[in-house]
This record gives C-alpha cells, structure tokens and sequence, in this order.
C-alpha cells in the first residue's frame, strides 16, 4: 500500500526514521514473507472469469492460518484484506464481484502485521493471454522497481532511487505517479521516509544502515495524470490507459539493499524462472 501524500491520513511524525536492528529486520522479513507467500498462493487463482472477492477471502484465510494478521484489514477503515487494482486502476482499488477477462491486468497488493510488524509486497499479475504491449509495459514496470532498489546504498539520497526508476520509465516510453509514494515500514505501515518514484541525483535524506523501506514504483501505460474516486480508496488513471504496480520491502544491511519479500512464491506456481533478486540477498537475515 504506497503511501498517499494527503496529511489527513499521515500517521508518522516528520523526519521521525528508524533505524531497524538485524533482530527487527527478521520480524519484518517474516511478515513480509507471508505476504508473500500469500500473493504466491493468489497466482494460480487468477485467470479469466474469478472476480477480486474470491481472492480477497482466499487471502484473508490464508493469512490467518498462517499466523499473520491481514495489515490492510482496518487500516484507515480500508474494508478489505487486499487492495486489487485492474487495468487503469493504479492502486486501492475495493475486491468486488466484477469477473476478470482474459488480457486484463490485475495489481495485487497484500500486507500483513505479525510479530509487531508489518510488510507488505505487491504485484501486477498478467489475466489470461495479456497483449505484447501490455507485456512490455510490465516488463518495463517490474525492471524499474530493481533499478530503484540498486541505488538503496549507505551515503546514497532518497533522490537516487527516485531519479533512477523515472529515467528508466521515462526512455522506455511510460510515465511515473508523481502523486503517490513509496514510505518506511516497520512497527507502523507507514513510517519516514517518503520515497518517491522521481527525483533528482543527490538530492533528499541519507540513506543509511538499518533502514527499511517499501520501493514501489507505480507506473502509467499513458500519462502521469491520476483520478482519487469519491469511495475514498480508488484511484484511476485520467486517460484509462492501464497502470502498474511492484513492491519490494527493503533493509539497508553492510550498506547494500536486502529483499525482505520475494516473487519467487509466485514464479514457482507460474513456471517463471528469474534470478533477479540475488543481487539483493543477504545471509545475515535468513529465519
């Protein structure tokens, strides 16, 4: 769940960042383990003629039996265990009885509290045979939130992250959400920093060990321009392009970034094979 830039729902006190022990950093990773897990379990639910309900109670039962606590669930009155987004829906968007068809698109965000922490994951799932152009456009999308991650290196900025996703979106013809940001994670959902997907070289807060963040590039097949809907959750695109969503939970560890959430769940039920997160791995944090 990025974090909105509106102060009626900001719940963290300004330049209030904290720094996370190796300890900490276990619990975070095994509630962000179980999200996903979770979206892992979701993977071969989604196809053409299942609606956003289903996977919503699918997830909810799942989290519970293993442990955890769905996150979203209550957060800010949020009425549901996932927030599910199709096609232009950039993000929060409600579970409903609305059947998915073959080529859609369906970001998927899921968070868990466990242990006194929380971790979140998401990501944008093909629905039945998806164009080559929506394809690339995911392709592009997911590319980004890794190079986003790359830059989460002790002494670099918060501006480095942003810089790197925008430039990459950017030259391979898409376009950021300036509106919406990605946020620190811990005993709260949203905690400091703000990380947004833009930005220029050198510029914003520090990074440093023991921070942990949610990367989570939100990215437009159009334009930039977005939609917040009168329910209070659903935001759309202004041109009804479509829009994508990826999320990683990061710790800054012996000053590289270390995933604490992993897409391996959901490769493993759709047959992908990616070695895209070992760069990110880290022995020091494994339960």
């Amino acid at each position: 769940m990025d974090f909105l830039l509106l102060i009626e729902i900001t719940i963290i006190n300004f330049m209030n960042i904290l720094i996370k022990t190796i300890e900490e950093i276990i619990l975070i990773k095994k509630s962000a383990f179980l999200a996903s897990k979770t979206l892992g379990m979701l993977a071969k639910e989604i196809k053409p003629g299942i609606n956003t309900i289903y996977l919503d109670k699918l997830a909810k039962n799942f989290i519970i039996d293993h442990g955890g606590k769905p996150a979203f669930l209550g957060l800010y009155n949020y009425p549901n265990t996932l927030c599910v987004s199709p096609n232009y829906q950039v993000v929060h968007g409600v579970p409903n009885k609305n059947v998915l068809l073959n080529g859609d698109i369906l970001s998927v965000d899921c968070g868990v509290y466990m242990n006194g922490f929380y971790g979140e994951h998401a990501y944008t799932f093909e629905v039945g045979n998806i164009s080559k152009k929506n394809r690339k456009f995911l392709s592009c999308s997911k590319k980004s939130l890794y190079i986003g991650i790359s830059q989460c290196i002790s002494g670099n900025k918060i501006g480095d992250i942003g810089f790197s996703i925008q430039s990459f979106i950017e030259k391979n013809g898409f376009t950021i959400v300036k509106d919406l940001v990605g946020h620190g994670i811990g005993k709260k959902m949203h905690e400091d920093p703000q990380i947004p997907n833009f930005g220029k070289k050198g510029e914003g807060i520090e990074l440093k060990n023991g921070f942990v963040l949610s990367i989570e590039p939100m990215v437009n097949l159009g334009k930039s321009d977005i939609i917040f809907h009168k329910d209070g959750w659903t935001i759309t695109t202004l041109d009804k392009k479509n829009s994508s969503h990826y999320e990683h939970n990061i710790a800054i560890i012996d000053g590289k970034p270390c995933l604490l959430s992993t897409f391996s769940y959901i490769y493993d039920e759709l047959n992908i094979f990616s070695d895209e997160e070992k760069p990110f791995q880290n022995k020091k944090i494994k339960f």
